[in-house]
């Protein structure tokens, strides 16, 4: 028996992700995909790339007929719309994996803040499970709503993760130098992506404050056992796909690079979809296009320092690939099934 999938939001990036992923998945197959403004056209009429893997036609996101015909939902959407529409879906006892920020600001008032408007579905913020597997595995498998992480969150917290759950870095000296593809941005049609304006140049954006810092702190923070502070900056790469953390720490004790590379092994090894490279590697986007796994590398430039380097595809393991993954973890199917395809190169 296999899994029948919903797909709210099918015409974003990460909707067509999604859909290429469960294309090729053995227990799974999209019985559903919604889009308002692309109702009635073929699937594979917007995304050619889909033909002879999907026959469906988009339609109106209608909760009662989602929950009528589907195991689990997606909600590849802008922020506002899971909270509206999900809660009426987990009634009726269908499991939901939120891509957007709905659900993973455990604090509304943090939520408002960000995002500039109130939460409505505050029963369901508070049982939502946050979707990183490297850290909540047990509690995603128990639970009936997750919280997808956003890319950046997940390339940052998968670098540092194993150096504050060790107490080994001041918790306020962290700082996220990250780039992203413009993918990251969405397909909605923006000035700053368009390719005149994006290509042959790289800048910064949002450096006074980026909603998914406050993601970043929050999580960071449950594992150091304390509060921690990031900063944390976002960089536009002329580039479609990919994220790259240069993360960087002040260590609060002595240990050398060959201690520094075993701590990282040692958390990782039984992780599926985190490669934690040899000495003096030095991970590209590239290495992990269309896969989903975190690469990451760890150097100590000057003794009390640490650097690490943190790259995953934004689409991929920062957005569909995780939800997928989230999938199989809820229905307790293999982990890695239909997630290894190998990263494409060039």
């Amino acid at each position: 028996m296999q899994i029948r999938v919903g797909i709210v939001g099918g015409t974003g990036y990460t909707g067509v992700e999604l859909l290429r992923l469960l294309a090729r998945h053995p227990g799974a197959r999209v019985t559903a995909i919604t889009s308002r403004a692309e109702a009635g056209m073929r699937v594979d009429a917007l995304f050619p790339n889909l033909r002879g893997h999907c026959e469906l036609s988009f339609s109106e996101p209608d909760p009662a007929a989602l929950a009528a015909t589907c195991d689990v939902v997606f909600f590849a959407t802008p922020h506002g719309v899971a909270m509206d529409l999900a809660p009426q879906l987990l009634a009726a006892g269908v499991k939901v994996i939120d891509l957007g920020a709905d659900f993973r600001l455990r604090d509304p008032a943090t939520f408002a803040r960000w995002y500039g408007m109130e939460h409505r579905a505050l029963d369901w913020l508070e049982k939502a499970v946050y979707g990183l597997p490297e850290t909540r595995r047990a509690a995603i498998r128990e639970a009936q709503l997750i919280a997808n992480p956003g890319c950046y969150p997940t390339a940052t917290q998968l670098g540092f993760l194993p150096l504050l759950e060790a107490g080994l870095l001041d918790p306020h000296s962290l700082i996220a130098d990250t780039k992203s593809g413009a993918s990251g941005a969405g397909r909605a049609a923006k000035l700053p992506n368009l390719l005149c304006e994006a290509g042959d140049s790289f800048s910064a954006y949002a450096v006074s404050g980026h909603r998914h810092q406050p993601e970043i702190e929050q999580e960071l923070s449950c594992w150091a056992g304390g509060e921690v502070r990031v900063t944390f900056v976002p960089h536009l790469t002329p580039m479609i796909r990919g994220i790259h953390a240069t993360l960087y720490g002040r260590l609060t004790r002595d240990i050398d690079a060959a201690d520094l590379q075993v701590l990282y092994e040692a958390r990782y090894r039984e992780e599926p979809f985190v490669d934690v490279l040899p000495p003096g590697s030095h991970p590209a986007t590239r290495s992990v296009r269309g896969a989903n796994v975190c690469r990451i590398a760890v150097h100590q430039p000057r003794p009390g320092q640490v650097v690490v380097l943190s790259v995953i595809d934004n689409l991929v393991k920062g957005a569909s690939g995780q939800a997928v993954q989230n999938m199989n973890l809820l229905f307790g199917l293999p982990e890695a099934m239909g997630l290894e395809d190998v990263a494409l190169m060039p």
